[in-house]
Parts: C-alpha cells; structure tokens; sequence
C-alpha cells in the first residue's frame, strides 16, 4: 500500500508547490483536488491542483503535470472532484455533471485512470427516489468511464453535516445496504469505493466487515478519523445534525481502531493507494499547522502502513 494524501487541504498551493510538499514530506502519492474555478460551496472543495480543462486541451501542460510529479518521485493516485451528481437544482446537476466528464477525460488522458467523488443525491427526496434518479443519471457516467478505462471510486460520505444539507444529505452511497442496491442498478465493474472507515463510526456502522464483503469494489482507500463526543450524543441524540456530537480527526486522534482496519485491508489483499484526509479544525488556521498535519497523520499511519 502507498501512503498519500487527499491535496484539498493544501488549498493556495500551486501544483507544483503540493507536489514539492508530498515529496519533501516522503508521501508516495496525492489524490489531487480537481474542481472547477469559482466559490467553494463548501469547506474543502473549491480547490483545484490540476486543470482538468486545460490537460485535454494544451499537450504542453499534461505533459508538464506528469513530467513533474514524476521528477518528484510521487504519483497522482486519482483525480478527485466531489460534487453532487443527483442535486435537485437541474443547472446545478448539469453543471457537476459536466465537470465530472472533464475529469473523467483528463484521468484517462494522464494515464491515472481513476476519479475519486460522490454519486450524488436529492437531499430533499428519499432514498426511494434517489435509486431511481441514480440509474438516468450514472449510466451515461459510467459509459464515458467505460470507453476510457476509467474507474469511479464512490465516497462513502454522507454529505450531511448541517442544515445545509439536511434532511437526507448530498451523497446517496453511504452505507453496505445502499452500495448493494446501487450495485445492483448499476452493476459496471469500473464502479467502486473510495473507502472511509470515519463516516461509518458516527452512522454506527461496522466499519471493518465490509471490507471482506466489498473487497473487488474497494478502489481507493482513505485514512480520516472521527471522534464522538458521548456526553454531547446523549445530549441531542442520533437525529442531530452529525457535527453536534462529532468532529473529523487526524488518524489516530479519534475512535477508529487503525490497527484492526489495516489488518483488514491486507486480509483481502488490498495493495493500492491509501491517501490521508485531513479535516481536523485544531489544525487548520495556517501552513504550518496544515504542514504539521501532514508529518503527524504520516508519522502515526506509518505504524501500519510502510
């Protein structure tokens, strides 16, 4: 397994400057932020390392991507664009939409062959409704994937952490039931997981057990932890919004058994990328502290992972 890490929280970085940073800091490889220009919507997106438009369209520049992150002696792992696919908002749809096509085609043209994001969801209709909507929408996804050789790696995030995003969340494959389900509509084997043990401690979820069940879907993997704060749980309840009785850690700073998770992924055999996903608020606020998050989340993972 690689040890990497997801470049959104390198945000200001040039490429050429997060590229510097894994290398300096001995990470093997990046899951590079790829969003288009404009205003975040929300924290950690909005970022962009990679022009995706600009790789399919100045030979010079895709040249210069691969050239240099190879110089470095580190490897793109996958280029990483998390909208919301299925939004209720058509232009908003059509628009995720049509940046994720350019992704999809800049990966294949890089030769990474692998887009990390989300499926997508009507946060507003019920998950009923969203398997239906998840057909019309990813057949032509996966069909473009398909002809490029390119893999989909869904994160299993929720996408709801405030009101925001509530009452159902902006990301439809979030637990073992549903991923069977959309599986089973969806059945392409370019298709798979980008797996985050975190977001299934705070939905209560076994996070170790379907490693063994999901292990040829299993695509990408991520190091992020979850603390759970159980006074403030008692206090509001499963029906809260998530980020009232829980916060993301470094690894090894909140609830996740990183030991037993690793063991699992080299029972099933898994030898791909695995990218640390750094959204800890104690170390946000300056470079340093982002730098520091780096060396610390390495430093502990390197306990498991060499």
């Amino acid at each position: 397994m690689k040890i990497g890490f997801v470049s959104a929280i390198l945000d200001g970085w040039s490429f050429e400057e997060m590229i510097d940073t894994a290398a300096r800091l001995g990470y093997a490889c990046v899951e590079v932020a790829c969003w288009p220009a404009g205003k975040a919507e929300r924290r950690y997106a909005g970022v962009s390392h990679i022009d995706v438009g600009r790789v399919l369209e100045d030979e010079e520049y895709a040249h210069h991507v691969l050239d240099y992150s190879r110089s470095k002696g580190v490897e793109i792992s996958a280029l990483a664009f998390y909208p919301n696919t299925m939004d209720g908002n058509p232009d908003k749809r059509a628009a995720n939409i049509g940046h994720l096509k350019t992704v999809i085609r800049a990966s294949a043209k890089l030769g990474i062959n692998l887009v990390t994001t989300f499926i997508g969801r009507d946060q507003a209709k019920t998950v009923e409704e969203n398997l239906e909507t998840v057909k019309e929408v990813w057949q032509p996804l996966l069909q473009l994937a398909e002809e490029l050789d390119v893999k989909i790696a869904i994160e299993n995030c929720p996408m709801l952490f405030g009101p925001d995003q509530w009452p159902g969340g902006q990301n439809l494959m979030t637990t073992p039931a549903i991923w069977r389900k959309v599986f089973k509509i969806l059945p392409s084997d370019h298709l798979g997981i980008n797996y985050d043990p975190s977001h299934f401690v705070w939905q209560m979820v076994d996070y170790i057990r379907p490693l063994y069940e999901f292990r040829s879907r299993i695509f990408h993997v991520h190091y992020k932890d979850i603390k759970l704060y159980p006074e403030k749980l008692r206090d509001v309840g499963v029906m809260a919004y998530p980020l009232d009785f829980m916060s993301p850690k470094l690894p090894g700073l909140g609830d996740v058994d990183w030991g037993r998770y690793v063991s699992a992924l080299t029972d099933i055999g898994y030898d791909g990328f695995t990218c640390i996903e750094v959204e800890d608020k104690a170390f946000e606020g300056s470079r340093e502290k982002v730098l520091e998050s780096l060396r610390l989340s390495k430093h502990y993972i390197e306990q498991f992972v060499i």
